[in-house]
Parts: structure tokens; sequence; C-alpha cells
């Protein structure tokens, strides 16, 4: 759909989803239990109620920390919010203690909701939890409308610290509809996930909970077994991963252990998938289409999708219905077809922007085109393929190395289950390509350089090369990358 109910807001929508299919699960969570859309739209009601009770002023922030165990308790507390007119802040207890506490006082928060075994920082005129609150009225409460700020997201901070992205109603509810033959995945009767509360990919879960025809499947940890033995039970028909996760599925090989034919699309988003990654889904996941959406905290709803084709397997697609794409050059016009440049992604549905930052917002946002902060270029047929993050790209002498590539490269050799590459100083060459691996079996380094000989340009080797035993992440499975370098520059790191 590309345009949706243009004035429908997502607690709308809940409102609509209750009245329709009271008794209806909506969301599941994995031996913690499950939420109807009559449930959930009652409490987020009784939740709606309490707030403007205890005197919420329309547009305040109200953070939201919860474990994912409480994804139920997280659901309703963000619909209740929205719903009373303020601003959800959902941020993760996966997060360390200074994340959490720099989001809440970035934000000014006027009050915290959280999970009842989470225990927040000194933030805001008061916190409790949801149950905590007092029993509010259950009658229908309407504070939300489209142009308002629904939502500030802080992003991953994996090469500093988090921004918060705000989004308006209309943002977030864009391509929603109400209409029942238009409900997205109707091909399953639950999508499952094990994103983190507080990230981009898991607000889009909460969106496809309300849009969609299957229940949100969820669990509180994710191990690649469990997460393949709640494919199993459940029958689920669409899976939603990360790349980390994916890769960990692949070397966990939980295909040979479950039964995974129940799985017709495969979506993967957050970063681009691995050429060797996504053709070891395709094997592993053999009824499935395997889908790379990219997108950013900053673009969404905007995305490019990709069903993983052989013959362009490193590309991350077109722009999804509504969207649009363009490089740009250094000199700031359109690049031609195989020329590199910056990529930008235009919003259907208008941008967000930096949360109290004009500064930032002017040069990342402009006139609907939001600057994605990584380089890359499009072929003939339109068809987008990432060469690195901007800040990522590492410039060797005379040369510009792809991380991308490298990493692409290691990822080929059967002993390698991850890989990461950073840039690194080099007094001749200002810097060069520095890798860690983790690998699922021992290999020489011999070896694994000769193995990438065939594969890469001498100037794209690795002029360092750590085996480590895990590489650093954040909560939403992300290599941080400031962690690993100081891991490569240091001198007991077992470089090689």
């Amino acid at each position: 759909m590309v345009s949706g109910d243009l004035r429908l807001t997502l607690p709308d929508l809940l409102a609509r989803r209750a009245g329709e299919q009271p008794t209806r699960a909506a969301l599941v969570v994995a031996g913690v239990g499950e939420l109807s859309f009559g449930d959930w739209d009652r409490r987020a009601n009784a939740v709606a109620h309490a707030l403007l009770a205890r005197g919420l002023p329309s547009g305040a922030r109200v953070g939201l920390l919860f474990g994912e165990r409480d994804w139920i308790d997280f659901a309703v507390a963000w619909c209740g919010v929205m719903r009373a007119g303020g601003v959800t802040v959902p941020l993760s207890d996966r997060l360390a203690p200074a994340e959490v506490a720099h989001a809440l006082t970035d934000c000014s928060v006027t009050a915290v909701l959280h999970g009842a075994g989470v225990e927040p920082p000194d933030a805001g005129e008061w916190r409790a939890t949801p149950a905590g609150l007092d029993p509010g009225d259950d009658g229908p409460v309407g504070h939300a409308t489209p142009e308002r700020l629904a939502q500030i997201i802080y992003t991953s901070g994996t090469t500093g610290r988090a921004k918060g992205v705000g989004a308006t109603h209309a943002n977030l509810a864009h391509g929603v509809s109400a209409g029942p033959r238009r409900r997205k995945l109707a091909h399953s009767q639950h999508f499952l996930h094990a994103f983190p509360i507080g990230s981009n990919a898991g607000q889009t879960m909460l969106v496809n909970a309300l849009d969609a025809c299957p229940a949100a499947l969820t669990l509180p940890l994710f191990t690649p077994g469990r997460f393949a033995r709640l494919i199993e039970s459940y029958g689920a028909g669409t899976v939603f991963v990360v790349p980390a996760m994916a890769i960990e599925l692949l070397n966990a090989r939980v295909h040979e252990r479950y039964d995974l034919s129940c799985v017709r699309l495969l979506g993967s988003t957050a970063a681009s998938l691995p050429p060797s990654v996504a053709t070891g889904l395709a094997e592993a996941f053999p009824k499935a289409a395997i889908v790379n959406y990219y997108t950013s905290t900053e673009a969404a709803p905007a995305q490019t999708v990709m069903i993983v084709d052989p013959d362009r397997p490193a590309s991350v697609g077109r722009p999804s219905a509504g969207g649009d794409l363009k490089i740009v050059t250094a000199d700031g016009g359109p690049a031609a077809a195989g020329e590199q440049g910056e990529v930008w992604l235009r919003c259907p549905a208008g941008t967000r922007a930096y949360y109290r930052d004009r500064q930032l917002s002017d040069t990342v946002f402009r006139d609907g085109w939001v600057r994605m902060g990584d380089v890359g270029y499009l072929d003939r047929d339109g068809y987008l393929y990432l060469v690195d993050r901007e800040s990522d790209v590492i410039k060797s002498g005379a040369y510009k190395v792809s991380t991308l590539q490298v990493e692409a490269a290691l990822y080929e050799h059967p002993a390698v289950a991850e890989a990461a590459v950073v840039g690194l100083p080099h007094p001749v060459l200002g810097r060069v390509a520095g890798a860690a691996v983790v690998t699922r079996y021992p290999v020489a380094a011999a070896d694994l350089r000769t193995f990438l000989l065939d594969r890469l340009a001498g100037h794209e080797l690795p002029g360092r090369l750590v085996f480590l035993p895990e590489l650093p992440k954040n909560h939403l499975g992300k290599v941080v990358k400031p962690r690993l370098l100081d891991l490569l520059e240091r001198p007991d790191a077992g470089a090689v």
C-alpha cells in the first residue's frame, strides 16, 4: 500500500482492530503470555486516562524502559502514551545505564513508565509501572493527531553518542490501513522477530502487529535454538532478523535440527546482508523468499527492498512504493549509473528530524530527502549497491577501501563465522584495513590471507588480522566500531 488512511494514527488503528477482532491475539511473547486486540485497547485507554489524570501535558515526553520479557506491558504503555497526546521515548533495559540516562535527560522526559523488574534512573518528575498507575476510565481518548510528534527513537550509537530522532504520528502510520483486505503478511498466522524494545526495527514490529494479518511473536532472549524452535512450533510463515542473527542461525546450523519449511518470507534489516550469508539463508530456508530491507532510524518508513537475486547478490534493491532514491556526487550533482556517491532516500510520509538539533537536522534532512551516511551506486536498472558507510571508507594511500567488500570476502571462507573491518593508522599510507574474525574452527592466518589474495586487490588486504572469541556488539547486534578499533590496536590482541 502506498498511502493508507492519511488521517489514521496508530492508536486509532488499535481501536478499529479491537472493535473488529477483540479476542484475536495481537502479540505473543513466548513463555510469558499474549495480548488480544481488545485487551490492548482497553489497557492502553486506562494508561491514557491515568496519565491525563496526573496532568501529563500535551507533547510531554515519557520514557518507556522495559525488558524484552515486557513486550506486552511496553505495547500497552506505548499506545497509551500516544493516545494521551504524549511522546514516547522507548528504551531497552539492555542498554547501559549511562545510555538510558543520556536519552531520558536529552529529551527532558516528564515521567518514566517501566517494567516491573526494571530500576529506572532518577529522571523526570515521577516513575511508575503500568500496573502501578491509578486505574483510569474505560472510555475512548483521542488526543493523538497526525501532525503531532509521537515518538523519539535513539539511534544505535555504534559510532558515537546516540541521537534522538523524532517521528510524527503521520510518519509512524504511513501506509497503514484499517481495511481488512489490505492487511500485510496474509500468508502467516504468526510473524516472528527478536528485536529489542527501543530499536527502530522493534518499533516497526509493533506497527506490523497493529496492521498485519498475523500476530506478532517474539521471545525474551534470542538464541538460535530458541528462535528456530519457535519457528517450528508456531509454524511461523514470516521471520524477521538482523544480519547478526542470521549469521548465528547459520553458524548453529539450526536448519539441520528443526523444520523451517513453514517460512515463506525471511526479512533482514538494520544492515546489508553479506552475499554469502544471503546464499546460506536461501539454502537453510528453501521455501522462503529472502528479502533485504535497507533503511535507517532517520529515513523510516522510506526503504529499499531486495528479494535476494543470484544475479545481483550484493544489491539492496530499489525503493519501496512511494519512496525515492538518488546518488549525489561530491559536487552535489546526480551520479551516473555505476558512479559512486552519497546515498539519499526520500520519505513519502514527511521526514523525521533530530530532536532539538536544528543544525544537524538541516544537514541530514533536506526537502523530504534523508542523507543516509552511506556511499553507494546505482546500476542501469536502478538497483542500489552499498560501498560502505561514509565514515568507514578507508583512505589508504591513493585508494579507497570498502570495509563491506573486505568483510564479504572474509565471509566466503568456510571457517569464518563472523568478520568486521575498520581502518587502522599507517605511517605511510595513512590508514589500512584491519580485520577481526571469529572462526568456526581453527584456521591458519597464512591460509586465510592466501584465500583473500584471489578475492581482494593488494590495497584491500588487511594489514592486521586478529582472531577474537566474539565481536563487540550493541544490543541490536551491530558491531561497535570504536570498541573494535581499540581491540585491534592493542598490542596483546593476537594479531598476525
